[in-house]
């Protein structure tokens, strides 16, 4: 589609450079009023001869039609070919160039209607905003869809944020550090869970488990009598091997967070190695690498030594590896129970509903 203005119909062009028809619309000249052909040899017609007589019909050839003057051909009306039959295409075109004018001018009507409306508009909103209505009070409002009014002065009712900031995440410390809070379930499995420990890219076989109250009977030369002292409850063992090398590691619980670490700074001896489930004894009268932590109201002991009997040295890399591994093993378990509890407390439904 073409812009610029609608295409007016043109006349069908025709082969001699006319236009096709008369340009002022007449129809060719009929017979009346025209000359008659007359003979070369004979001289001026008579008078009164040569035209037919007032009020008759001009004599029509006795065959075929009536002759135009010479070199003149009748006038085909507009969409005839010039042998009477019908030119489609001009036709066509004609038709066409209507429905595009039609189409432009429906066009146009809609554009102008817009423009009208829109310009009502503008104008009905200037008169409203003028000195002539009354102004609105400080607690206009305007409507919107459903029937609801939105406050278009600010002064409506505003969203309100409360003052006091939301309190911070429960640390997991707080959970652990008194038996008040530290409320959830505690077993050899959940402690020390599977039948392997994957550190790194060393893998342990867990041997033995235990729990026991009785505190003074999980330690060794000298540590039992220490956790009884500071309020044991609890003692929780379990045993792992790999590569000749046993470890024990032992978690002491206690009511709260300053007789752990009393338990843990007055630790002397080691906690007992507990043999069984495919590892044998070890750490019986020879020297084992002990070391003792604590964390919140957990102590924890571990104690590496060779499963053929042999001492443990400064050189004995093992040894030490293997008993880095199970104490950082024991802190993250211990850690993780007071992450957990800190979790669900942060979830739980306010009023403990």
């Amino acid at each position: 589609m073409s812009f610029g203005g609608p295409r007016w119909p043109q006349e069908p062009h025709q082969p001699d450079g006319g236009t096709g028809h008369d340009p002022y619309g007449q129809q060719p000249a009929g017979p009346y009023g025209q000359q008659q052909p007359q003979d070369p040899g004979a001289g001026p017609a008579p008078y009164g001869q040569g035209r037919e007589p007032y009020g008759q019909q001009p004599q029509v050839p006795p065959y075929g039609p009536a002759r135009e003057p010479f070199g003149q051909q009748p006038a085909a009306p507009f969409g005839t070919a010039a042998d009477g039959t019908p030119d489609w295409s001009a036709l066509a075109e004609a038709s066409e160039t209507r429905q595009r004018r039609r189409r432009w001018l429906i066009a146009g009507g809609g554009v102008l209607a817009t423009a009208a409306i829109a310009t009502v508009v503008a104008v009905a909103v200037v008169n409203g905003g003028s000195g002539g209505g009354t102004a609105p009070t400080a607690s206009a409002t305007t409507a919107v869809p459903g029937g609801a009014e939105v406050p278009t002065d600010g002064t409506g009712p505003q969203p309100s944020f409360s003052s006091v900031a939301p309190a911070p995440p429960a640390d997991p410390m707080d959970f652990l550090a008194t038996a008040a809070k530290d409320t959830a379930p505690l077993t050899p499995e959940g402690l020390f869970p599977g039948r392997k420990l994957t550190f790194g890219d060393r893998v342990y076989t867990k041997g033995a488990t235990g729990s026991t109250t009785q505190c003074a009977g999980a330690g060794r030369d000298g540590l039992g009598a220490v956790l009884q002292r500071h309020g044991c409850s609890r003692v929780i063992r379990a045993t792992y091997v790999r590569d000749g090398v046993a470890v024990t590691v032992g978690v002491a619980l206690f009511a709260d967070q300053g007789k752990a670490l009393a338990a843990k700074e007055g630790a002397r001896g080691g906690i007992a190695p507990l043999a069984g489930a495919g590892v044998g004894d070890f750490c019986r009268a020879t020297v084992c690498l002990r070391r003792s932590n604590a964390l919140g109201r957990y102590a924890y002991f571990t104690q590496a030594g060779f499963t053929d009997g042999r001492k443990v040295t400064t050189s004995d890399t093992a040894v030490f590896k293997t008993s880095d591994d199970l104490g950082a093993f024991a802190f993250n378990q211990i850690y993780a129970r007071g992450r957990a509890q800190a979790s669900a407390a942060a979830t739980a439904p306010a009023g403990g509903q």
